[in-house]
């Protein structure tokens, strides 16, 4: 069956007591770079949870904006762990993660060029090919253009993915917080936007800090975040997983859980109004 409902990523902090039984989520996200070559007891215990409970693989170090050539081994060990797991499709950012060899460990921008956008579509087709599953690109946070830019964010997006004909991954919180550090319009943002090719959404929190509004994952959820999740759950047209996440300061499981659970009421009073 297709997922649907709302995830939690599957962090560290939480293995032991979500490996002891299991917990009442629809699906896991998690990045396949925690699990790949790793072993130990942490290792142990996700792939076991895995094994158990529904997947979805999100990944952090494709670097699919960036020029270097993409990791044959890794890419064949990814292409096992998703078999393996189950996941529906593989996700990666909208971004680039590292130049000339050396990661970053940051999810750095790309600019809004055309140039830019081709090759952006160009890396993705050359990706698709070489996974057993679909492939979908995330919009990220920015805090800076690139350059003297031709096109906004969001035209941007829509020609990557339509060149690159792959699916979406659409981060809610993103596009809050670029709308706050940018000053533009989060609801007229979606205008003419290919909600079509959205097969998953991220939800999170975010922190300001004097002027600038910061994409952390370490705070609960906002209200104008949830706000605009009912407004573009029913413009998709059908019912897509939602994954809430929380990276940093992460609470005890059961706040999360409790977190999950009102989002998942959102979800469905949204969905079964417009059924």
């Amino acid at each position: 069956m297709p997922l649907a409902g709302v995830g939690l990523g599957l962090r560290l902090p939480h293995l032991e007591e979500v490996a002891r039984q299991a917990v009442p989520v629809p699906f896991w996200e998690i990045a396949p770079e925690n699990v790949l070559g790793d072993g130990g007891r942490t290792a142990a215990l996700t792939r076991a949870i895995l094994a158990r409970d529904p997947v979805i693989s999100h990944g952090l170090s494709l670097s699919v904006g960036g020029f270097d050539p993409f990791d044959d081994a890794y890419l064949a060990d990814l292409a096992t762990f998703l078999l393996e797991s189950g996941s529906p499709w593989h996700s990666e950012h909208l971004c680039f993660t590292s130049v000339d060899g050396a990661t970053t460990h940051e999810l750095l921008p790309m600019p809004f060029t055309r140039a830019s956008a081709r090759h952006a579509a160009a890396r993705v087709r050359e990706l698709k090919p070489r996974l057993p599953v679909p492939f979908l690109l995330e919009n990220v946070t920015y805090y800076a253009e690139l350059g003297e830019s031709e096109m906004d964010e969001a035209a941007y997006i829509a020609e990557v993915l339509e060149g690159a004909d792959a699916g979406w991954l659409l981060d809610i919180n993103n596009v809050y917080v670029n709308s706050l550090n940018f000053g533009f319009d989060p609801y007229r943002w979606f205008e003419g936007m290919p909600l079509h090719r959205v097969a998953q959404i991220h939800i999170a929190g975010h922190d300001r800090y004097e002027d600038l509004v910061i994409d952390t994952h370490g705070a609960p959820v906002a209200d104008p975040v949830v706000d605009l999740l009912r407004f573009v759950l029913p413009r998709i047209g059908r019912p897509v997983p939602v994954l809430l996440e929380r990276d940093n300061a992460i609470p005890p499981l059961a706040e999360l859980l409790a977190e999950r659970a009102a989002l998942q009421e959102v979800y469905d009073q949204v969905l079964g109004a417009h059924a």
